[in-house]
């Protein structure tokens, strides 16, 4: 396992409970930054009680639902009452997360190995992966780790998919997210996610080609964050820091969200988007979370879709180690890009079709018209599509609405 980021570490912990002898090597050590809203809507939550993460200790902060704002309006949306989902969402930073998800992959019986950068894919004459080569401790002492399967997990970087001659899919957009910690005792406990979606270009007033946040953690401090797709009416990237700028400017000054407050530095990361590398097994080499691009293009998330390849992946991985190595534990292999494309391939591709007429040209204001948020019916759907956040089969009008949508979206190719 390559990488001990969500995907990794939720995919050891699927294959550890299995049976399975895991390898969970990670290039940093913990605890570590990463850049995150830090946000967990409910199918994280569902794939974290799955793994069997106490969410309920201390360090967790829930929240009811989301509050949109744009021009003037605010509407708060609760999450859903469903029956395969739980109806709160969570917000832990990053730094604690990841360290929290590793040690537990650990505690399930994966051997976790830190301060371990792989640097290259091991192969046979055939040119099926057989393991990787890495780089270890301070020193950068070189060894070989031998397995009968590899999990990329490694990030957007995807450097072990790309040293297999998976490429990324050009056409697809990659977005990016900046974020800074404020301390802000009148935001930190607010039962709400925040998305602003009115937000503009400085310089040119352009619609920003996504949202602002601002994410309550209950420890005193916020996370403020801007997520983008890169904007089809300029050549030029957006200043995300002009624009985060811009935009707190406009804020109430009691939210303490000033320079002053500051609790870090403002960081910013790629966004790999729509599933946009091919195919997610090849030889010997399976991808989950961001080194496949599994960032949603509708909202940007990324944690609840790499928990859930993590646990898809997991389960066949096992039942395929269980065959013989050859032709059979291949096919079994196979089922792993067929069983992606079957839970998002359709949701994926019309995101990705609504990213490029609308999303990356005016983000999310055309959208949350104010028609549209003086409709609660219309936000509830809405709120819905953008987080994946339905059940299977259906539980309610909504479910049936944008199930139908779905079926209606042609199968994308393998």
């Amino acid at each position: 396992m390559v990488g001990a980021g969500p995907a990794g570490s939720a995919a050891a912990v699927h294959l550890a409970r299995a049976g399975v002898d895991v390898l969970l090597l990670e290039k940093s050590d913990f605890p570590r930054e990463k850049v995150c809203g830090d946000g967990l809507t409910p199918r994280s939550v569902n794939q974290l009680v799955r793994m069997g993460v106490d969410i309920s200790a201390p360090g967790w902060m829930r929240n009811k639902g989301m509050r949109w704002v744009c021009e003037g309006n605010q509407v708060e949306l609760d999450w859903p009452r469903l029956g395969s989902l739980p109806d709160f969402g969570l917000t832990r930073t990053r730094h604690d997360f990841d360290d929290l998800l590793a040690a537990h992959a650990r505690t399930a019986g994966a051997r976790l190995r830190t301060g371990v950068k792989v640097t290259a894919p091991l192969t046979d004459r055939a040119g099926n992966i057989t393991g990787v080569a890495a780089s270890r401790g301070p020193g950068g002492e070189p060894a070989h780790y031998r397995a009968p399967l590899v999990v990329a997990a490694d990030g957007a970087s995807a450097r072990t998919a790309l040293a297999l001659g998976l490429e990324r899919d050009a056409s697809r957009p990659v977005g990016v997210a900046a974020r800074r910690y404020y301390r802000s005792e009148a935001r930190t406990n607010d039962p709400y996610l925040e998305l602003w979606a009115d937000l503009r270009c400085p310089r040119t007033g352009l619609d920003l080609p996504g949202y602002g946040w601002v994410f309550p953690l209950g420890d005193g401090r916020v996370n403020v964050g801007l997520g983008t797709l890169p904007q089809q009416r300029r050549r030029r990237p957006v200043d995300l820091r002009e624009a985060l700028e811009h935009w707190l400017a406009r804020l109430p000054a009691d939210w303490g969200l000033r320079e002053e407050n500051a609790d870090s530095p403002l960081r910013s990361a790629p966004l790999p988007m729509g599933l946009n590398r091919r195919p997610q097994y090849r030889r010997g080499l399976l991808l989950v979370g961001d080194s496949a691009g599994m960032v949603s293009p509708w909202s940007g998330e990324g944690i609840a879709q790499a928990l859930e390849a993590g646990e898809v992946g997991a389960e066949i991985i096992a039942l395929a180690l269980a065959r013989p190595a050859g032709p059979r534990r291949e096919h079994a292999l196979e089922q792993y890009p067929a069983e992606i494309q079957r839970r998002w391939g359709r949701y994926y591709r019309l995101g990705n079709l609504a990213g490029d007429l609308l999303f990356s040209r005016y983000g999310f204001r055309p959208i949350l018209h104010p028609r549209v948020m003086a409709s609660p019916p219309l936000l509830r759907a809405l709120a819905r599509l953008l987080t994946a956040v339905t059940d299977e089969p259906a539980h309610d009008r909504i479910d049936a609405i944008l199930h139908t949508l779905l079926r209606l979206v042609p199968a994308p190719r393998r």
